[in-house]
């Protein structure tokens, strides 16, 4: 019980900024509310910032040691999926495999349909069973709650990676980018 009650705090206090925004709407499920919020922003810059990087790029790595822009690219489309169905509780979408092998175009499309299916699949979630037992990366329990907030930070995650990987070519990443103003 003590343990749920530190899991739930620690989900409020690190999706508190969205929660604020969820509160001033009077949701009554700001937690799935807050995700959907970031849900949004993510998908459009992280699915900016694949687009962003030249073909030619998506096979760079900085060190020998680290992964290409590909394979960050794929585990972004493939991570999505897992983590929604989970969350959600419905099946990931059947498809053939991607690879970090895959050309761009494949790859981009690939992460755009992974967040469309984290905003359909999401999009009836609730804060009712924030405690319901989630089985993830092997056999280790998580609650729903705890899976919210793994995606939530996988996706700043992820993005901050790819912010690098563009900076590295030159490439202004999405938000770093001046927003065009309102005519």
């Amino acid at each position: 019980m003590k343990m749920k009650r530190l899991a739930l705090l620690a989900l409020l206090v690190f999706a508190a900024p969205s929660l604020l925004l969820a509160q001033e709407k009077s949701s009554s499920n700001p937690v799935a509310d807050a995700l959907r919020q970031s849900l949004a922003r993510f998908s459009k810059n992280m699915t900016a910032a694949a687009e962003s990087m030249p073909a030619d790029k998506y096979d760079y790595k900085p060190t020998p040691q680290q992964i290409t822009y590909a394979h960050l690219i794929a585990h972004i489309a493939t991570s999505n999926e897992f983590m929604c169905s989970k969350i959600s509780g419905t099946p990931e979408p059947q498809h053939a495999k991607i690879a970090d092998t895959d050309g761009k175009d494949k790859l981009v499309a690939a992460v755009r349909a992974s967040f469309e299916y984290c905003s359909s699949s999401l999009a009836k979630v609730d804060d009712s069973n924030l405690s319901e037992q989630l089985t993830l990366f092997g056999n280790r329990q998580f609650t729903k709650a705890a899976a919210m907030m793994i995606l939530s930070g996988d996706w700043f995650d992820h993005y901050s990676g790819q912010a690098m990987y563009l900076r590295l070519n030159g490439v202004l990443p999405p938000t770093a980018q001046a927003q065009k103003k309102p005519d």
